[in-house]
């Protein structure tokens, strides 16, 4: 018997499907190539990028001023998918105690309304 199926005497259909929803494990999503792309890799190309411009015309303040917002940004990004895959895996972690315990509770309710039987 599952959570779920325990659940579903006391409430309505929707708001069980909901519910079943928002408890479901999250899942990852696979990221491109592109996506994968570090800070490394940013200050790779904006090295090489310095390295190799015409020394006649070098890149203005403005351009490298939003290249740095931009890796600024990317780091931000970064700590914030970081700390958010956390908090999901920590929260998976806590359905799926929330589950068991639930399950538990249900096991012990059962138990005690079927009288035993001693001979």
């Amino acid at each position: 018997m599952t959570v779920s199926a325990a659940t579903n005497a006391t409430t309505p259909a929707g708001l069980q499907e909901t519910l079943d929803r928002l408890n479901a494990p999250s899942t990852t999503r696979q990221e491109s190539a592109a996506a994968s792309l570090d800070s490394t890799d940013f200050l790779r190309l904006m090295t090489a990028q310095l390295a190799n411009q015409d020394p006649l015309e070098p890149q203005g303040n403005e351009e490298m001023l939003a290249q740095l917002a931009q890796f600024s940004s990317l780091e931000a990004q970064t700590s914030s998918s970081n700390v958010l895959g956390e908090i999901s895996a920590k929260l998976d972690a806590l359905i799926a105690a929330q589950e068991r315990a639930a399950l538990a509770a249900e096991q012990a309710r059962q138990a005690v309304q079927t009288p035993t039987t001693s001979d």
